[in-house]
């Protein structure tokens, strides 16, 4: 039950919603305790000869009145309950979003793209579960099953729900076995499913390189072996979930065994009516849902633990690189480059070494070299996508990190060698680093960078969607249209890869 400590900040937030989900919920338990004991009271009429119409009629009516009032209870608990999970798994988006859209390169390096999406989908669905089933079973099982085991004890015979209770001890342990078992090839059936989102997305980005090389077969093979793996440990999964149910309707049965067995020897001796026993058999019967409540809560609980703490692990990391200053400060002067030494993450190799110069206001510089050189990292520095530990970059007479990050990166314009294109139209893309541009900001734009032509060359012209990642353009198109973004950012310095 550690994942319910763990959102108890969420469940503090929704204090009012899930306070009256779980009174309603309690409401609701009582009113379902209704039924059994009328139906008892009308077996003791029968067998004493002295039910009549009318007295049938009444209890017929509250009957009705109870169903009634239990469907609109109902309705009610479960729009406060499971819409408070909806706004946690909102919430948690937004967190996971946020969080992402803050981390440096270095971060991507460490996760994959799918086990990040694979953290936003599935991990997030499982922990809205807990929130919503998983507090309704918990809650439900409680309530439920400690007002028909108090109803049994104090209104028809303490000793006959003693002993109907007897199996319920073994039910307690073997459930809490199979939650452990559960949470631990929960973990693995996710992570492995991180796997395969991430061989999908890598498959369907690069589908063009797979088909020209002639690697379809082996893409295929791939990922028939990472989703074979998938269902393998969701089998594993659904081996311990299997169990929760038989162990269940098993102690349930002997339950009954004993119910019937005693109950049978207390009516001989006129301890209980058949009356009773009929309604205590009944409240048996409403013990059945809280106790396979009571596992499937199990169930849902170790999957959201587990997803919770993938989900929490992700948002612990902590930012490599922030604001040093929180000054706004107009990022303008020369350029001074002093760099003794700069390696990637993880790599002893010298990415960049014994580089320095100087770049005046105004000026122009072009730098070329081959192909792993150092151009782009250097170009990744300036905007502080990774920290400089030996030597220093200057900007007038400050530091990169006397500035602040949203300034540094307003500074520059970026026409990169990866040009990314959002399934969009052509206008959207050309206008991202300006949203609200008019169309004919954007036609001159395109003019200067000398595609303006090839656009309404298009059926749709500017409103032309170019598909994910912009598959529907050439690499040419690509570059003038990212040519023609970098544009809208007014940058007092720009560069293109």
């Amino acid at each position: 039950m550690k994942v319910f400590k763990d959102l108890w900040w969420f469940f503090k937030i929704e204090k009012r919603a899930y306070g009256l989900g779980i009174l309603v919920l309690a409401l609701v338990s009582l009113l379902t305790l209704t039924p059994p004991l009328i139906v008892g009271v009308i077996v003791d009429h029968i067998v004493e000869e002295t039910l009549s119409s009318s007295l049938l009629a009444m209890w017929i009516g509250v009957l009705l009145l109870v169903g009634i009032l239990a469907y609109g209870l109902r309705y009610v608990w479960r729009i406060l309950i499971f819409g408070a999970s909806i706004r946690l798994a909102r919430l948690l988006r937004n967190q996971l979003y946020t969080h992402f859209t803050n981390m440096s390169q270095r971060f991507y390096q460490r996760h994959r793209t799918g086990d990040l999406m694979a953290h936003a989908t599935n991990d997030i669905r499982a922990v809205q579960m807990t929130a919503g089933q998983g507090v309704l079973t918990l809650v439900d099982s409680l309530t439920m099953g400690g007002f028909v085991i108090i109803t049994m004890a104090a209104t028809i015979s303490w000793q006959l729900t003693l002993i109907c209770l007897i199996p319920m001890p073994f039910m307690a342990y073997l459930t809490s076995y199979y939650g452990t078992l559960l949470h631990k090839r929960f973990h693995l059936a996710q992570s492995a499913f991180s796997e395969l989102n991430d061989n999908v997305q890598e498959s369907v980005t690069g589908v063009r390189v797979a088909k020209t090389f002639g690697q379809e077969e082996d893409e295929i093979k791939r990922f028939r072996e990472k989703s074979l793996d998938v269902v393998d440990k969701n089998v594993a999964v659904a081996k311990v979930d299997a169990l929760f149910d038989p162990t269940i309707s098993l102690i349930v049965g002997i339950s009954y065994f004993l119910a019937v067995v005693f109950g049978a020897q207390f009516v001989i001796a006129e301890q209980i009516t058949i009356g009773q026993l009929t309604t205590f058999t009944l409240y048996l019967g409403l013990l059945i849902w809280p106790m396979l409540a009571f596992g499937w809560l199990f169930n849902i609980v170790e999957r959201g633990r587990a997803s919770y703490d993938r989900i929490s692990l992700l948002l612990e990391e902590k930012q490599d690189i922030t604001d040093e200053t929180t000054n706004e400060q107009k990022v303008t002067g020369d350029l001074n480059v002093s760099i003794s030494s700069f390696s990637y993450p993880g790599s002893r190799e010298h990415a960049l070494k014994e580089i320095s110069f100087t770049l005046k206001e105004g000026q122009t510089l072009g730098i070329v070299g081959k192909t792993g050189s150092g151009k782009s990292t250097l170009i990744r520095l300036l905007q502080r996508e990774y920290e400089l530990e030996h030597g220093e970059i200057k900007i007038g007479d400050f530091r990169l990190d006397a500035y602040r990050l949203d300034d540094l990166k307003a500074t520059f314009g970026n026409v990169p060698q990866d040009h990314f294109l959002f399934s969009a139209t052509i206008a959207d893309n050309v206008a991202f680093a300006k949203p609200n541009a008019s169309l004919g900001e954007i036609m001159n734009s395109c003019k200067l960078a000398n595609i303006h032509e090839d656009i309404i060359g298009f059926q749709e012209g500017y409103e032309t969607v170019v598909g994910e990642r912009g598959v529907t353009l050439s690499w040419g198109s690509k570059t003038k249209n990212s040519d023609c973004t970098s544009r809208f950012t007014k940058s007092e310095c720009a560069y293109t890869g």
